[in-house]
């Protein structure tokens, strides 16, 4: 062993051990790993940063962009509504949940589809008592197996085809990972749809600042126009596009005439209706019922992005004892009033004509660069900001199309993955589907950090020789196997290193020794390649290996030691399924 081999060794040790060790950010350390490997010599220092121009950083960071817009259009929930009547218990819960989070992930980000598909299952938790410890884990678990269908479902797959790319000039393509990935996947739904009760009961997730501060008691005020579905229809119907958590309070008809409706109550073209719930369910019963919200629509002049924020009016607000119409809000604040929560009181007025009070909570709407000045000149103190999209426009359909015709172009040919992926987001800006500060807040940025440093950290291994180091040992190990054997050690191997190490950095580090394996072995390196992807790809056994089953940890409340009761049996499946499939699809002969 050379010099620069035990440098780049120890290098990779300490990073390994520092991930272990847990009290520093993954990110600090993977930055911390890049500037010891540039002092050390064994990362040169013109290729140091080449890891944040690198086609991988652009693709992952593209797809969460993608995947908020599509979360954020509600298109999702609008093609399951269908099927929310008939899940009412865990046993069917659980299989169409796992079956629309995997079928969702073979074409975007694993992680973006468990992030749109979460809030509907924690929705469906609350309406019918499940809980959501049930859902959540073999949610983020089949998000993982359909990642790896395809190429972009998943970041160990896109670095994989990296790897190959640098082996033989030509990467994997967009499907290459359908055949096996389709099998293991099928495999892994069987299991996650009966194995979810390995999962121990009596779980809570933690509450949330954003939970502590749910105000349920909003009203805002809608008119039902003449082309909506809705009009002829009963407030029963109307309410159900609400999913509960919206409700009709008071009818205004022809002006000043007020009814408190039944639920057979038949609504009219031009009925004001001042509806009540939280933000989340007020937007969707408006978006669903194509309500037209009052103080909606752009002020004269107003062509910057749109902000909606809560704030509360305080003693010394002009608004106090005054009504919106009087302080005539949106032309000299360029504010709108969209809801309005009074503590202890139901608010049963037209909000234009209703006194507001100190005390009271408002949901403001106006452009983004206005609303600060305006709430200071209306001495309207913001609260903590939460994610609430109350108030813009929704274009349900648009993020999905986008999204399909980036993927069109990528399994076509005509354009390679990231500039795909970075066209489609760029494409979601321009029609204002989302903000440029809502795009910022959708990437990941300690995961894009984490993965742009490590990128030249491990080259420093297979530049000082040291994969063929490693592959020499790794070859004295299954000497004597059967070439299955040696493709079950590396499935194993990536498998075990993806929680400690993640699984970006797994693949970089071991697909190149998985490679020289192979060819040590004179055998087609492009199996070993694909038992690294699919390995990294599945951790199941710790929270910490992939930002999915990070994510579902404090919402289904769960404990480090619950993702092996249902993760370890399911990563022997994915063994036994994965390396025959392998086999089978990409021969192990000499390549």
């Amino acid at each position: 062993m050379t010099l620069d081999q035990a440098l780049a060794f120890g290098l990779l040790a300490a990073t390994i051990g520092l991930f272990l060790w847990g009290r520093l950010p993954y990110d600090l350390v993977a930055l911390g790993a890049l500037l010891a490997g540039v002092v050390l010599g064994v990362v040169p220092a013109a290729s140091a940063f080449s890891g944040f121009s690198d086609d991988v950083v652009v693709i992952v960071g593209a797809a969460l962009v993608i995947s908020h817009a599509v979360a954020r259009s509600g298109a999702v929930e609008t093609l399951m509504r269908p099927l929310t009547p008939y899940l009412r218990g865990t046993a069917v819960q659980v299989p169409v949940l796992v079956g629309v989070t995997m079928l969702l992930s073979m074409v975007t980000k694993n992680v973006g589809a468990l992030a749109i598909l979460m809030p509907v299952a924690l929705q469906l938790a609350r309406r019918t008592g499940t809980p959501a410890s049930a859902l959540l884990m073999p949610m983020s678990f089949a998000s993982l197996l359909g990642g790896i269908v395809t190429l972009v479902g998943t970041s160990p797959n896109i670095i994989v085809a990296r790897v190959r790319q640098e082996l033989t000039g030509q990467p994997f393509g967009l499907f290459d990972y359908t055949p096996v990935g389709l099998g293991i996947a099928l495999v892994g739904f069987v299991f996650l749809s009966l194995g979810w009760r390995l999962l121990p009961t009596g779980r809570r997730g933690t509450p949330s600042l954003e939970a502590a501060f749910n105000i349920e008691n909003y009203t805002a005020e809608a008119r039902l126009p003449a082309g909506s579905p809705l009009a002829g229809k009963t407030v029963a119907a109307l309410e159900a596009l609400g999913d509960g958590e919206a409700r009709v309070a008071v009818v205004v008809r022809e002006r000043f005439r007020r009814f408190v409706p039944r639920p057979d109550w038949v609504l009219r073209p031009d009925d004001v209706l001042l509806l009540r719930g939280e933000p989340e369910g007020l937007e969707r019963l408006v978006a669903r019922a194509q309500l037209v919200l009052a103080g909606d629509g752009q002020a004269p002049g107003q062509a910057g992005e749109i902000s909606v924020v809560e704030g509360v009016v305080t003693a010394e607000s002009p608004l106090a004892g005054h009504t919106p119409g009087q302080l005539s809000l949106q032309g000299r604040h360029g504010v709108t009033l969209l809801a309005v929560s009074r503590a202890g009181h139901s608010i049963q007025q037209r909000l234009s004509g209703l006194r507001l009070r100190p005390g009271d909570v408002i949901v403001l709407r106006g452009e983004a660069a206005a609303v600060p000045e305006a709430l200071a000149g209306l001495r309207v103190l913001p609260l903590a900001e939460r994610a609430i999209a109350f108030g813009h426009s929704r274009r349900s359909w648009l993020p999905l199309l986008v999204l399909a015709a980036a993927m069109a172009l990528v399994a076509t040919h005509v354009l390679p993955v990231a500039v795909a992926f970075f066209g489609a987001a760029v494409v979601l800006l321009l029609l204002r589907v989302m903000t440029m500060q809502e795009a910022y807040e959708a990437v990941e940025w300690p995961v894009l950090i984490l993965l742009a440093a490590l990128i030249p950290v491990s080259e420093a291994i297979q530049r000082t020789g040291g994969t063929d180091l490693l592959a020499t040992g790794l070859q004295h190990l299954v000497s004597g196997l059967p070439p299955l054997g040696a493709l079950t050690i590396t499935m194993v191997v990536a498998m075990l290193l993806t929680p400690f190490l993640n699984n970006a950095a797994t693949v970089l580090v071991v697909g190149p020794i998985a490679a020289a394996l192979a060819q040590r072995l004179g055998l087609n390196p492009d199996p070993f390649l694909m038992a690294v992807a699919v390995g990294a790809a599945c951790d199941f056994l710790t929270p910490i290996g992939h930002q999915c089953n990070t994510l579902v940890m404090g919402p289904g409340g769960y404990r480090f030691g619950d993702y092996a009761r249902l993760g370890l049996p399911l990563s022997v499946l994915v063994v036994l399924t994965g390396v025959p499939l392998i086999a089978w699809f990409w021969p192990l002969g000499p390549g």
